[in-house]
Order: C-alpha cells, then sequence, then structure tokens
C-alpha cells in the first residue's frame, strides 16, 4: 500500500499540474479572443445642433436617452441659429439658463456613461457680443499715393473703405523711390495730412492701415451674435474666453469633457495690431521696409520671401496667441481642447499638435469602385477629404502622444435624406486606416420630443436622429464603429516613417494672396502637386505606413537607441522629401539626429534654399557650407554614409534607400487593401478594409513576425485563432475578404495560441435562390400602409403602390421554403440588393441587422431540415417621404438664417425627385459553403 500510494501522489499532482496548465492555457486564449473594453470613448460621438438652444430638461434626457440605447457615446453641443415659431423658446448662450441646460446635459451624461463637450461659441468661427471693434478680426489695407521731386501731398492719408473710416488705424507710412531709397514718413502726418516735400526722384507712398474683417459669427445662436475674434491676438483671446469663465464661476456649473473649435472660416481677417513687431522679432528686418514687395510689387524672389515671412509670422501669432492661449485656458479650468485646425493659415502640424484631441475632416462622397455602392451621380460632391490631408491631423496625434484623433464624419456625405448607412461604411473605413480613432457624427439636430416629422433640421448633415428611418438600425452601425475603435484607440500607433513637410515650400512663394490658408477645398494647390504628396503615395504603395513632422517638432525630437523619438513616439526613419527651401535651423537639426544614432533619407537633392529674407546671405552660406561638409556629393549612388552613430542616406531610388533602414514593409496594399498597424504589448494589431471592385481570397505576408494570430469581425463581433504558416522567415495568414468587408487582425510575437478558430469558407456548389411566394406587410412607417401584399418575385415596393411611393419606414417581408438536400458545412444567405438596411430573422432566430455591403449573413445554425421561416425586415430612406411634402407643400423648413439648402448650396427643393428604390430586390439565395482548413 505505501508503495501504491507514492506513485499515485506524482500521478495526481501531474494530473493536477496538467489541469492548472489547461485552465491557464484557456484563460489566455479566451483573453486573447477577447474585444478590448469598449467604454464611451470607444463609441461613436455626435455634433448635437441646439437651434436657438430652444431646449429644456425633459427633452435633453429624452434625446439622450435615444442616443445612448443607439450607441452613441457623447455629445458635441453646437448652438445655432434657431427654428420659426418658437423664439420665446430661445435660450441666450451662457445665459444662466442656459448653464442649467448645460449643467443638466453634463449630470444626464454621467448617468447615461456619455460624453459632453461644449463648442467655445455658437456657430463659427470664435466671436460674439463679448467681442469688441478693438478684439475684432483684423485685416491690413494699403493705400498708395505718387510723388515727384519737391512736391508735397494735396491729398489727406484718410482710410478711403467708407466702413472703415470708423474703426481702421494707421500702422506706418513709408516712401520708396525710383532710385531704391526709402523714408518713413508716419511721424510726418497730422490730421490726415503729410508734412512732406518730396527730394528728388519719383516717389510712391504706402500708407498701411489695420482696418476690420467686419466678419460675423457664421450660423450664430440667440447669445452668440457679433464680430469674429482676432485669433492673432493674446488679448483679443483672453477677452474672449472671459466670458466663459464668467459663466461657469457664476453658475457653478461643471466643465465639459472638452471645449471644441471648429474648422477655421475666418475670412479676410489677415492682420492684428502686434503683427509689425512680431515681423521684426522674428525675422530681423522690419515689413514696413520691404512694402513694395508686400504688396506684390518689384523683384519676385524678394516677393516671395517677404511673402513667406509673413506667413510664418501669421502662423506663429496664431499657434502662440490663439491656440496655446485656449488650449492653457481649457487646461486651468480643469479640461482639454478638441481642434480642427485645417482653414487656417498656420503650419497645421504644429496647431493640431498643440491641442488635446486634433480632428479633422471628411467632407463629401469618395466614388469608392466596391460593386453595388450607390453614387447618386449629380447629387453629391465629390470628396476633398484625401487621406493625407487627414492624416496630418492623426500624424500630430502620433508624434505627441494623443490618445485620440478625431474626425467631423459625413459631411455632406450626399443630399439630404439620401443617405444610407452602407454609403457611411467605406468613409468610415478611409478615416480609420488613416489614423483616425474617435469619430463624430455630422451630426445630430435636437428637436422637442413632440416636433412633428421631419424634425429640426440643419442643413449641412447627415441626421443621425430618430427622426430619420436609418436610427432603427443605428445600434448594429454604432456596434461596428465602436468594436473598431475599442482597438484603433488600443496600443500605439506603429508607423516606422517619419516624413518631413516642407511647408516653407508652399509659404515662400510669389503667386497668389499673401494670406494663404490650408484648406481641405484646396489641397490640390498646396498638397497634391508636390513631390511631398507624391512621395506619400508611393509609399503607400509599397506597404509602409508613416507620419508627418513639421520643423517645431524635429527640434523636439532625439534618438534613444537608434530611434527618432518625438515627444510622443518612436519612428526608425526620417525621410526628407525632395524640397526647395528648408530652414538651416532644420537642417542642423536633422544632422543632430544623425549624429546621435538616427536615420535619415534625403530624397533627389540636399534644400536648396534658405526661406525669407531676413540675415539671407549669412542664412545661404550657413546652409552651403552644412551641405559641403555632408559626405554625400551625389544623389545617383542611392547610398547610406556613416555620421557618428547614424546614418545619411541619399538617392532617388526609394526601395534601395528604404533598404538601409530595417522597416517592416507590409504587403497589404499592394494587395489593394488599405490598413493601419498598431502595436500592443505582446505585438501588433491591424485594422485591414477592402475599398477595392476585387474581393481578396488568399494568403498575405505580414510586415511583422507572429506566432499567433487572431482575427476579430468587427461586423459581427466574431473572433477567433487563424492557421498562419512561414514563408522566407516571414509570417503568411489567409485573408478573405470581399469589397467592402474590413477585419482586425492581432499578432502575438511569442504566444502560441490554440482554441476556436475563426472560421474560413469557400463555396461549394451553386448558390440556391429563395422562390415563392414572399409576403409584405408596412409595420411601422409613413404614411401608414395596410395593405397585405403577396410577392411572386421581389422588386422595389415603390412599384406596388402609388401610397408606397411615398413611404419612409419598414415592410417586413416572410417567405417559407424547404432547404435544399446538399451535403455542406455551412449556409451563406446572400440578400442581394437591398434598400437599405435589412434585419435577419430566421425560424425565430435573431440572425443579424446587414446595414453594409455586401448584405450577406451565415444561418447554418439557425436552419433545419424541411421547411424553414424566414423574415426581413428592410428600412428605406426618408427620400421618398420629403418628396411627397415638397410636392403637396407641406411646410417644414421652418428654420431661421441659411435656413436648407441642398448639397450645392441652392435652396431645397425634393419636389422634382422620382421615387427612390425601396425594400429588399433581391435575389434572395442560400449559398453552401464548406470549410477551409
Amino acid at each position: 500500500m505505501i508503495k501504491q500510494r507514492n506513485i499515485m501522489k506524482p500521478i495526481f499532482l501531474t494530473l493536477i499540474l496538467l489541469s492548472t496548465l489547461l485552465t491557464a492555457n484557456s484563460q489566455t486564449t479566451n483573453k486573447a479572443l477577447a474585444w478590448p473594453t469598449i467604454n464611451k470613448e470607444a463609441k461613436p460621438w455626435t455634433r448635437w445642433w441646439w437651434l436657438g438652444s430652444a431646449v429644456d430638461a425633459k427633452g435633453l434626457t429624452y434625446r439622450m436617452e435615444e442616443m445612448s440605447k443607439a450607441g452613441i457615446g457623447g455629445v458635441e453641443i453646437t448652438p445655432i441659429y434657431g427654428t420659426k415659431g418658437f423664439e420665446n423658446k430661445f435660450i441666450d448662450f451662457l445665459s444662466p439658463e442656459w448653464m442649467n441646460m448645460l449643467a443638466h446635459t453634463i449630470t444626464e451624461g454621467k448617468r447615461l456613461k456619455m460624453g459632453v463637450d461644449m463648442n467655445t461659441g455658437t456657430g463659427w468661427p470664435f466671436g460674439g457680443p463679448q467681442v469688441t471693434t478693438a478684439d475684432a478680426a483684423s485685416k491690413y489695407i494699403i493705400q498708395t499715393y505718387n510723388l515727384t521731386t519737391g512736391n508735397s501731398l494735396s491729398e489727406k492719408i484718410i482710410i478711403k473703405e467708407g466702413r472703415q473710416k470708423e474703426v481702421a488705424l494707421l500702422e506706418t507710412i513709408m516712401a520708396f523711390s525710383d532710385k531704391g531709397e526709402k523714408i518713413e514718413l508716419t511721424n510726418k502726418l497730422s490730421d490726415g495730412t503729410l508734412n512732406w516735400i518730396a527730394p528728388e526722384g519719383n516717389w510712391k507712398i504706402y500708407a498701411l492701415f489695420n482696418g476690420k474683417s467686419f466678419q460675423k459669427v457664421k450660423r450664430a445662436a440667440p447669445g452668440g451674435d457679433g464680430w469674429v475674434l482676432d485669433h492673432f491676438s493674446a488679448t483679443a483671446t483672453d477677452d474672449y474666453l472671459s466670458r466663459f469663465e464668467k459663466a461657469f464661476k457664476t453658475s457653478k456649473a461643471p466643465i465639459p469633457n472638452a471645449f471644441f473649435n471648429d474648422s477655421y472660416e475666418v475670412y479676410g481677417a489677415d492682420w492684428t495690431a502686434t503683427l509689425i513687431k512680431n515681423f521684426e522679432n522674428q525675422h530681423d528686418y522690419r515689413l514696413q521696409d520691404y512694402l513694395p514687395a508686400f504688396n506684390g510689387e518689384g523683384n519676385a524672389d524678394v516677393i516671395a520671401r517677404v511673402k513667406s515671412d509673413y506667413r510664418e509670422t501669421v502662423s506663429n501669432l496664431l499657434l502662440n496667441n490663439f491656440t496655446h492661449n485656449w488650449t492653457s485656458w481649457a487646461h486651468k479650468m480643469g479640461s482639454i481642447t478638441r481642434n480642427q485646425a485645417h482653414g487656417s493659415p498656420g503650419n497645421l502640424i504644429d496647431l493640431y499638435g498643440t491641442v488635446d484631441i486634433p480632428e479633422c475632416e471628411s467632407f463629401g462622397t469618395t466614388s469608392f469602385p466596391i460593386p453595388g455602392l450607390r453614387i447618386d451621380a449629380g447629387e453629391i460632391k465629390e470628396s476633398d477629404s484625401d487621406p493625407m490631408v487627414q492624416k496630418i491631423a492623426t500624424s500630430a496625434a502620433h508624434i505627441t502622444g494623443k490618445k485620440f484623433a478625431s474626425s467631423e464624419t459625413f459631411t455632406w456625405l450626399s443630399e439630404h435624406f439620401k443617405t444610407a448607412l452602407s454609403q457611411c461604411k467605406p468613409e468610415l473605413d478611409q478615416l480609420f486606416t488613416s489614423g483616425v480613432n474617435h469619430i463624430f457624427f455630422h451630426g445630430s439636430p435636437y428637436s422637442p420630443e413632440d416636433a412633428p416629422w421631419p424634425g429640426w433640421k440643419f442643413y449641412a448633415s447627415v441626421d443621425f436622429s430618430s427622426y430619420n428611418t436609418i436610427w432603427k438600425d443605428m445600434d448594429a452601425f454604432t456596434g461596428y464603429v465602436a468594436r473598431c475603435q475599442s482597438f484603433l484607440q488600443y496600443g500605439e500607433p506603429d508607423n516606422e516613417i517619419l516624413i518631413y513637410w516642407p511647408v516653407y515650400d508652399v509659404w515662400n512663394s510669389n503667386k497668389g494672396d499673401n494670406f494663404f490658408t490650408f484648406q481641405i477645398h484646396n489641397y490640390t494647390q498646396w498638397m497634391k502637386p508636390t513631390p511631398f504628396y507624391a512621395l506619400t503615395q508611393q509609399l503607400r504603395a509599397k506597404g509602409y505606413d508613416f507620419d508627418f513632422i513639421s520643423d517645431h517638432f524635429i527640434a523636439e525630437s532625439k534618438v534613444v537607441n537608434g530611434e527618432i523619438n518625438t515627444p510622443g513616439n518612436r519612428y526608425k526613419t526620417l525621410i526628407v522629401p525632395s524640397c526647395q527651401y528648408m530652414p538651416i535651423e532644420t537642417l542642423q537639426n536633422i544632422m543632430k539626429l544623425i549624429k546621435a544614432g538616427g536615420r535619415v533619407i534625403f530624397m533627389d537633392h540636399f534644400p536648396q534654399d534658405v526661406p525669407g529674407l531676413g540675415k539671407l546671405d549669412q542664412r545661404r552660406t550657413e546652409l552651403k557650407q552644412l551641405i559641403a561638409s555632408l559626405p554625400a556629393k551625389s544623389f545617383a549612388d542611392n547610398k547610406a554614409y556613416s555620421i557618428n552613430k547614424g546614418k545619411l542616406i541619399t538617392g532617388k531610388d526609394i526601395d534601395t534607400l528604404l533598404s538601409y533602414c530595417n522597416l517592416h514593409q507590409e504587403t497589404l496594399n499592394v494587395n489593394g487593401l488599405k490598413y493601419i498597424r498598431r502595436k500592443h504589448t505582446d505585438g501588433y494589431h491591424y485594422f485591414i478594409a477592402n475599398l477595392q471592385a476585387t474581393a481578396v481570397n488568399q494568403w498575405i505576408t505580414l510586415g511583422v513576425p507572429a506566432a499567433s494570430i487572431v482575427l476579430f469581425d468587427p461586423l459581427t463581433g466574431e473572433s477567433g485563432i487563424t492557421k498562419i504558416r512561414k514563408q522566407n522567415n516571414k509570417t503568411e495568414f489567409f485573408i478573405q475578404l470581399k469589397p467592402g468587408q474590413s477585419i482586425i487582425a492581432k499578432t502575438y510575437n511569442n504566444k502560441v495560441l490554440a482554441g476556436n478558430s475563426f472560421p474560413k469558407y469557400g463555396i461549394s456548389s451553386e448558390a440556391q435562390e429563395i422562390k415563392g411566394k414572399w409576403n409584405l406587410v408596412f409595420a411601422e412607417g409613413n404614411p401608414v400602409i395596410k395593405e397585405n401584399y403577396k410577392l411572386d418575385a421581389l422588386t422595389s415596393w415603390t412599384s406596388l403602390s402609388d401610397s408606397l411611393k411615398n413611404f419612409a419606414g419598414t415592410g417586413i417581408y416572410t417567405i417559407d421554403f424547404t432547404l435544399p438536400e446538399i451535403k455542406t458545412d455551412e449556409w451563406l444567405l446572400d440578400l442581394g440588393k437591398v434598400c437599405e438596411s435589412a434585419r435577419v430573422i430566421m425560424n425565430g432566430h435573431k440572425v443579424a441587422t446587414l446595414w453594409s455591403l455586401p448584405f450577406e449573413t451565415r444561418v447554418g445554425k439557425y436552419l433545419k431540415k424541411g421547411i424553414n421561416h424566414l423574415e426581413i425586415q428592410v428600412t428605406n430612406l426618408p427620400a421618398n417621404r420629403i418628396a411627397d411634402y415638397d410636392r403637396r407643400k407641406v411646410e417644414w423648413r421652418i428654420f431661421y438664417e441659411i435656413n436648407f439648402v441642398n448639397v450645392f448650396y441652392k435652396p431645397f427643393d425634393a419636389s422634382g425627385w422620382k421615387p427612390m428604390p425601396s425594400g429588399l430586390i433581391g435575389p434572395v439565395q442560400l449559398v453552401p459553403l464548406n470549410s477551409i482548413k
């Protein structure tokens, strides 16, 4: 017995150990298959327009509960113009009553686990009743006069523009002769009379005035009307923000999560009272001494250089006096800032990098070649939202270590009442692959609980509210966004390349107005024609991703363990694209990075010149001397030169140059897929989207090593381990993505996982169309449809009756069918054409909500032998109903200001619209599938 006990004890211990290991392995696998936590930040947020701020506590709670139930994680309050007939409900912005409504919203947000941001103003841009004339946006005005030898000016030097007479202030008067002489005459002016007799020569006198742009806040709400702020003035910014500080202090309202600033739509404002002083401090010469060049006269190179210095000065004023100031104020208030820098005259990377959440914008329609994707030709604005423009904001987030990069999403995606959720998905996926991970819908107008259809409307949005029929399936849509963003907010960005943005090549130009703005609508001028843009396209096509960096953030970077460390991330190499102009300080900072161990690639040639005019000869000499000291004398060789600890890499062939940098090249783009890669503690994760016309069904080589890969389907929430193989010391995995589909791949460097596999299927035999009598009834929507339709064939329900040509809502299709006797591992239900979303119920089981292309789902586990019952609830768009309203001249356009316009900013009128196809068009098919091992 003793021997038996001694034998049994180690066996027993071994079994315990095996059980423990199996349990631990199971726990590891379960954890690996789990989605990251979905919190309010992972969910999409929405811009919440308060029309006239005509809100009340009961209505706010009702709408927030609606949004919470629909999967929206937060709101951004932007008050705008009001609704006619509700003037007695208007609440002045920042009044005690308005602050009470804000406090209620924030309190309800905490209860519902929703975040609340607020615009630091009403409408846009910043401005309002607190902005005095002195603090209002300014513009320069130049008036010229001619004098000859011995003459004095008989005309008084006073501002000629009528509106400016009361506000414009004289900055300086300068006289320039045809012999190159210049004389300042400001102190010679008395009551408009210039007390000066011209010396010998022909003289031109320049009077520079600081006038006002007279721009008022666009789409202002009650209590928000007034002059637009001078964004270049620290004093004006402080004065503006003091109104908010006082309102919060007096009301004791809670502070919102973030203060928001919309895109910089400040028009005609190109000056500030301190500009001349700041110009001289920054550039070591006086702008007034070069007023002819500033006015576009004289030597083209001098004009370009003066313009460059002026543009840089304006950029720095905006950065320091407004963006820094506003962000510091928000931090003092216990909040953060979210900012759209595009449209401004500043260096966008620096402006975005200063705030807490940089925000880009999607605007218009991208014509993705996805089969079945509806593109309403003639009724859309072609998108200006190039991914490279979006990457400026996301790059700023990455290089500064900010967790979130947000996007104003779906602005003018299509015409009002015609946007389907299926059209939203590819735009979303493109934003995700550009680095966006915090979606803000544009947007959700507040309507009182009892407002009749179509509710209160904003003129340039996709209406994400319960008045839109797409709301019925909103939870499936927001669930997709949340699952994607749970991964995109997890870990860290893993772009290995920095690309220098040569902003001085844009600034140092004599073309165009002195005041240049970087708008998304004019990116074809300042980005697309440049070598910088061409390099981005080349790199992406070859399977490399990157972030952009500015001169300022190069100066803030250092090298640690051979990698270039920006203030918030690490990179393996910096690429300087072919550029004409570079400050000597930037080149010196780049050389410091190389000497400290960094790798830097110069494409095509070294910078040819320095920008600007101040100390030009000295700076040119320094640039030439520095370049002459470098070992690279020819760019034809594509070589890497060791300098101290790092490498200077020069040439023209990007493949050869990148081979010196030890980068992880991906093949996803080579195969037509779009992706972004991030890193986590144990490996990497990818968001991958197929936005092309063809399916991908093949082994894909990853750029990073992996011992295991888990796939996550953000559309369904499904996850599983996928098979990998090694080829040429590279990891490959099998990917199946039809056009319009997306997937998340999470890799593990060392962990070998075993467990549930991610399903892979191939078509085993011909698709079987579900035929027979379809029953169609209409359970919800308007007008009320009581008829019960029996259909021998599927067709748009607009062809069934005149009433259905005007219907917006949900139709329920049912059919009984016999399951084909085909031996197969799985069945795919393919709905064919759906207008516009569908809920699938099989034999009483909820299967899926289908809202994106392709409209298909696996149904094998819900099927049974013999007779099966299929129910499909299809929801169309509200377009046909609004067209009926306009034909019957129902008055629903009841909004002040711009009221309601179409996508081309013309008065909206749907009376001429033809009925949009609606319902289940099909064909509905069962596709037999076999597992792929």
